[in-house]
């Protein structure tokens, strides 16, 4: 499989980080922020979590601030939209996005997938595409007890570094969702695992997303 580099060492990548709830943008996309990071790109990062009040929103900023202590930039927005319940806030959800959209211009987009069965991530992905028709988004996965794993189509290859500090800051920052019997570190590794073999990725882990839509310069 013949590699596109999207960055390389040295270069400014700006990427907005959309998730429905706390943990979400850590657990589709965190190991490939940090190999990103790790490999010498000038990252600046807009993160944005949509539903986090209370316990969760201080989990949301302690887990953002860890994993993007090493970025160039970093801003962090934490909403309180009601978990489980996206679909009913429509109409208030879609008004914050179109105000996120006067303040951020990526060159990334990091969001939820179309076919995800939690109907808040599902949400958050019709209105990233809905708002931002010019940019290039990448579709994360979320594993849950759902079985609603998808045939992915795009890989990014991370370090094993990456991944231990990705699994380590995890279970560090959201004591709110230990208790829960797929939130495990075997949970992140098999997962990461199986997608480093479907890409042969060099250290035999990777992050995989769903590329809806890319245009090839």
């Amino acid at each position: 499989m013949r590699a596109l580099h999207l960055v390389e060492a040295g270069d400014r990548l700006s990427v907005l980080c959309l998730g429905a709830h706390s943990d979400d943008i850590e657990i589709g996309a965190g190991a490939t922020l940090l190999s990103l990071v790790e490999r010498g790109v000038r990252l600046e990062v807009h993160w944005c979590v949509l539903s986090a009040a209370g316990e969760r929103e201080k989990e949301a900023r302690a887990s953002a601030a860890a994993f993007l202590s090493q970025a160039a930039d970093a801003q962090v927005e934490t909403m309180s939209f009601q978990d489980g319940f996206f679909p009913e806030q429509g109409e208030a959800i879609k008004s914050w996005f179109e105000s996120l959209k006067g303040r951020a211009n990526p060159e990334l987009i990091l969001t939820h997938r179309r076919d995800d069965a939690h109907q808040d991530h599902r949400q958050v992905c019709r209105l990233t595409w809905n708002t931002f028709r010019d940019h290039s988004i990448l579709e994360y996965e979320v594993p849950k007890w759902d079985g609603d794993m998808g045939q992915p189509n795009v890989y990014v290859p991370i370090s094993a570094r990456a991944l231990e500090r990705k699994i380590e800051l995890l279970m560090v920052h959201f004591g709110s969702q230990r208790s829960k019997q797929w939130f495990d570190d075997e949970t992140f590794r098999g997962l990461a695992r199986l997608r480093g073999m479907e890409c042969r990725a060099p250290e035999r882990y990777a992050e995989a997303y769903f590329g809806r839509k890319l245009l090839l310069a």
